[in-house]
């Protein structure tokens, strides 16, 4: 019987996982698609003022409420494995109680210290988007509670409904506010003769939908817990907990819970905001203007969009993970803890080897594909960073991982490590060799290189955890390369055709043989197959086709 129940929560991992997961490619697929016309409307200028601000309102939500999803779900899941009901409610109220206070001073500082924030990254304009960034500060403070919760529980279907629900909600009010006041910003900028004025308020309408849909999402997690708060009330009336924690040592065992996460994951992607200022300082003194905004706006708004898309997929397996390791280490279950990072860091490699290289060999025509104008610099950028797409993925999961199993002040060191020798890389490359924002995308991958073996030998030490290497690396390695082979002789074959055909063919013909590959290659293993939506089916098939 409890191998039976051992079996059930590893496939109720696996499954939540896949459910985050999933929710994590539509929102990022959302994303990508409503930036496409914004970046059509707004710019490279207007996407260059976006990202400025955009980083700073990151860095504050980091600091605010970016762990308390993490944190939450982690102590409510610790006090849950244990039937303690009456404690996971007040971790809950807690959580609360911390979102209001942290997200409502975040909040005024943005909105009183915007000018300095923007003036401090050598874009005074971004001010104006940074402005309608600062409320979602405190509307996405309390919303990570109640996915954390949900998540704590078990169920990661909230938190993926929500992200949706927000991100459709987004992409609408973004293009139609950036519209707006883009057009309302030539007007100023006939007025006031600055031709930018127009670009920074479409920046600014840009960032509206970010506010609005964070809000919607929070009242549909609001509703969704009312409608549950009967089953919940019942649990705390048949809870016989002799011990109920106080919301004194509440509030401490969250503010030590979240702080390390807080440090480990700002300084993990402190990056961004440095990478901006540094480019922008230096490109300042080499005697550009508005030409730098226009650079920086192609490498976030074009080359990092689509990177990002996959990387996005780590977030959501960590998020799985970590309620799941702590579960285990509650409970003493270090092999349970250990087949979870071994699941995890599979999964993660098999969606993260094709992403990298079919952004690679395919930069060209889905630049053209997505985004007005020559790809060019656009699409160098987007080959030149394909090694991020994995090294980020590893190292973010890996993060996720050591916070669950309570090593918190790990990925802080490493943090700091890996960002102390990003940062002289950069400066370097920038001023010796005149590399520009290559420079960026360069000490970029060397900073999650370095995280992954960092984080790597933190997991070893606190778990005496070895990552399995052939069927975790090098099986999705050689997959992806005989896929991207294949995808390179279409794109040669169909050279002269239609490009929106070339990707389309590439992307089936390519992931067809992939899959195929992974299969033939035992990347996957049976038993697994099963946890997945169809897997009975697809194992029934492969062994058909001699594939298992």
């Amino acid at each position: 019987m409890p191998a039976q129940s051992g079996k059930k929560k590893s496939s109720n991992f696996i499954v939540q996982g896949g459910i985050l997961a999933a929710a994590g490619i539509v929102t990022r697929i959302i994303g990508m698609i409503y930036r496409i016309p914004v970046t059509n409307i707004i710019g490279d200028k207007g996407n260059g003022y976006y990202s400025s601000a955009y980083y700073v309102y990151n860095i504050m939500l980091l600091i605010s409420s970016y762990s308390l999803p993490l944190a939450v779900s982690k102590v409510v899941s610790a006090r849950l494995s244990k039937n303690q009901y009456k404690n996971a409610v007040r971790y809950f109220k807690g959580g609360l109680i911390f979102a209001l206070i942290s997200g409502g001073i975040v909040c005024s500082a943005v909105l009183l210290f915007a000018d300095q924030f923007a003036a401090f990254l050598k874009e005074p304009l971004s001010a104006i988007a940074l402005r309608i960034f600062a409320p979602t500060l405190l509307v996405v403070a309390i919303m990570g509670v109640f996915r954390g919760y949900f998540q704590g529980m078990g169920t990661m279907v909230p938190t993926a409904v929500s992200q949706i629900i927000e991100q459709i909600i987004n992409a609408i009010i973004s293009i139609i506010a950036a519209k707006s006041l883009f057009d309302y910003g030539k007007k100023a900028a006939a007025l006031l003769r600055n031709d930018n004025l127009s670009y920074a308020y479409g920046a600014a309408g840009s960032t509206l939908g970010t506010s609005v849909g964070a809000f919607v999402a929070l009242l549909f997690l609001v509703i969704l817990f009312f409608l549950i708060s009967g089953r919940l009330r019942r649990r705390m009336d048949e809870d016989e907990t002799k011990f109920t924690e106080g919301y004194g040592d509440v509030l401490r065992v969250i503010l030590m819970t979240v702080f390390p996460v807080i440090l480990s994951t700002a300084i993990y992607n402190i990056n961004d905001i440095l990478d901006n200022y540094i480019f922008n300082s230096i490109m300042t003194a080499k005697g550009l203007g508005a030409e730098k905004t226009a650079i920086w706006g192609i490498y976030t708004g074009k080359s990092k969009l689509l990177l990002n898309v996959p990387i996005a997929l780590s977030n959501s397996i960590s998020a799985s993970t970590v309620p799941a390791l702590a579960s285990c280490i509650a409970s003493d279950n270090i092999r349970g803890a250990r087949k979870r990072v071994s699941a995890a860091m599979r999964f993660t490699m098999i969606l993260s080897f094709p992403c990298a290289v079919g952004l690679f060999i395919l930069a060209d025509p889905v630049i053209s594909i997505l985004f007005r104008g020559e790809p060019g610099q656009a699409s160098d950028l987007l080959r030149a960073g394909a090694l991020m797409v994995i090294f980020y993925s590893v190292s973010t999961l890996s993060n996720g991982m050591l916070q669950g199993i309570g090593r918190m002040k790990v990925p802080v060191i490493n943090s700091v490590i890996s960002l102390t020798i990003h940062v002289i890389l950069l400066v370097i490359l920038m001023n010796r060799f005149d590399l520009g924002i290559y420079a960026v995308v360069i000490s970029s991958i060397v900073f999650a290189a370095c995280m992954c073996v960092l984080n790597g030998l933190g997991l070893k030490v606190a778990m005496n955890y070895r990552q399995e290497l052939y069927t975790t690396f090098a099986v999705p390695a050689m997959a992806s390369g005989i896929m991207g082979i294949v995808i390179f002789l279409i794109t040669l074959f169909m050279k002269d055709m239609n490009q929106t055909a070339t990707v389309l063919v590439s992307f089936f013909v390519g992931g067809i043989i992939y899959c195929l590959l992974i299969l033939k290659l035992k990347g996957v293993r049976e038993a697994e197959l099963y946890d997945l939506p169809m897997g009975g089916k697809i194992v029934r098939i492969a062994k058909k086709i001699n594939l298992m």
